[in-house]
C-alpha cells in the first residue's frame, strides 16, 4: 500500500487536532484551577509588600506656600 502526500498529511493533521483537544482538556480541568492561580502569581513571588502606612507623611510634603 502506498501513501500519497495528502493521506500523510492528513494523517498530520489529524495528530496534531488530538494533541490540541487533549491540551485544551488539561488546560480547562477543574482540578488544575488552584495550580494555575498560584502560577498567575509568580511574577510577583519577590516582590516586596507595600507598607500599610508612610513612616513620617511630612517628609515628602513641600513646605513652601
Amino acid at each position: 500500500m502506498e501513501m500519497s502526500t495528502g493521506m500523510i498529511r492528513g494523517l498530520g493533521t489529524l495528530v496534531v487536532f488530538i494533541a490540541f483537544i487533549g491540551l485544551a482538556l488539561w488546560v480547562f480541568n477543574a482540578k488544575r484551577g488552584p495550580e494555575f492561580a498560584e502560577a498567575c502569581m509568580l511574577p510577583f513571588a519577590d516582590d516586596e509588600p507595600l507598607p500599610d502606612t508612610p513612616e513620617d507623611s511630612t517628609a515628602t510634603r513641600s513646605t513652601r506656600p
